[in-house]
């Protein structure tokens, strides 16, 4: 099966993992070009009433568990104000998302897929809202430039986790904070605390939001599921609702399993 190959392929070195997610997200963006595939992250269900609640349109709220993941990430701190950087911005929508509710002074979405970069500046345009393409392990900034970094469900796609978090490193500012949320098997979770404590971040709260990403899943499987049977040709359906997440696909299952964790990470910049 063609998810198979690709689950494969990913996995298979830096290299080539890097590449074949370049690849698969500008498909991806050249493939469908509408405004209501907004986000590409699991999403996350506020079961706690955590979040503040948001003044959402009516086709913002169709989204309203995606960007609640963005909430949950970007609720470190008050980003009034603040020069923000989000690496691996994908479509754009959480970065706009952040840039409308949350306004910071800048923020800027980069991506390494540069149709993710084109369809963003073509989709949304605010005065504090800005895209360009970059690498996540050779970000294209100043050291010491940014306030906050937020990194949402894309570091599993880097090639090295070491050389990310040294360039998130560089590029914060003294005492700024880095906010991630990424999904990881359970046989990487050693790996992942090694990168983390070996890094020059300061690791500050570490959470595990899986029975969240669940829970969200379940409540944006329809919607999604009629999505795909809409708009993507009928070979395909299958890989796009394995990648999507669906009930009983592997990603979900493997959730449900235990296979799969989804965490999220707060570390924070020494002061020089």
């Amino acid at each position: 099966m063609l998810e198979n190959l690709f689950i494969f392929l990913t996995v298979t070195s830096p290299k080539i993992k890097r590449k074949l997610w370049r690849l698969w997200y500008d498909f991806l963006a050249k493939s469908y070009q509408k405004k209501d595939w907004e986000f590409m992250n699991y999403g996350f269900a506020d079961i706690n009433n955590q979040l503040k609640p948001l003044n959402l349109s009516a086709e913002e709220s169709q989204n309203k568990y995606f960007i609640q993941l963005y909430q949950k990430v970007s609720s470190i701190t008050d980003l009034k104000n603040k020069k923000v950087l989000e690496i691996g911005s994908g479509r754009g929508g959480g970065s706009f998302f952040i840039a409308k509710y949350l306004s910071p002074q800048e923020i800027i979405g980069i991506d390494i897929s540069q149709e993710n970069i084109a369809l963003s500046k073509q989709l949304y345009q605010l005065p504090n809202l800005s895209y360009q393409t970059g690498d996540s392990e050779n970000l294209p900034f100043a050291d010491n430039f940014f306030d906050i970094i937020l990194n949402v469900e894309s570091s599993h796609c880097y090639g090295s986790m070491d050389k990310f978090l040294a360039e998130v490193h560089r590029v914060l500012k003294p005492n700024g904070l880095f906010s991630w949320a990424d999904l990881r098997p359970i046989n990487d979770l050693k790996k992942l605390e090694a990168s983390l404590s070996k890094s020059d971040l300061i690791l500050l709260k570490k959470e595990n939001i899986t029975t969240n990403v669940i829970k969200a899943l379940e409540l944006i499987d329809e919607l999604k599921r009629d999505k795909i049977n809409k708009n993507v040709p009928t070979i395909l359906r299958h890989t796009f609702s394995e990648f999507a997440g669906v009930k009983n696909s592997k990603i979900y299952n493997g959730f449900a399993e235990g296979n799969l964790v989804y965490l999220t990470a707060i570390l924070q910049k020494k002061d020089s």
